[in-house]
């Protein structure tokens, strides 16, 4: 098991990572009953998609034996109707270094096949921009 997530009501829910103990609270956004005070389901799905982008960036970097170390990622998400979805996914990556031609695509493409991108459906838009 990886997980396990509990409802605490008022359309709360505290999810904790098993191997770490770690956990994390999730609301329902402003737009949908909710407080928003904290991310939401689709805010976690959205985000997951940039720390996956910048992990997997970061295991070709070491197999490369540079550095992205304080790279960010800007995170924005676009929700739709009938049914309420995720319909796109902006992801803005800043890198405070520079590299040459070849070893941007490699960090680039490396991004572009992270396990999550793979797992969102192919109908969700994904505005990937590396800013470098």
């Amino acid at each position: 098991m990886t997980a396990k997530v509990t409802y605490l009501g008022n359309l709360r829910t505290e999810a904790e990572h098993l191997q770490s103990g770690t956990r994390m609270i999730t609301d329902a956004p402003v737009d949908n009953h909710g407080k928003g005070e904290s991310f939401s389901p689709t805010d976690t799905v959205a985000t997951a998609l940039a720390t996956c982008m910048l992990t997997i960036m970061g295991i070709k970097a070491q197999a490369m034996e540079i550095s992205i170390e304080g790279t960010t990622a800007q995170v924005t998400k676009t929700m739709a109707t009938d049914p309420r979805r995720i319909s796109k996914i902006e992801i803005l990556l800043t890198f405070p270094q520079k590299f040459d031609d070849k070893v941007m695509k490699i960090i680039e493409n490396a991004a572009k096949t992270c396990p999550v991108f793979y797992s969102l459906h192919p109908d969700m838009e994904k505005d990937i921009k590396f800013i470098w």
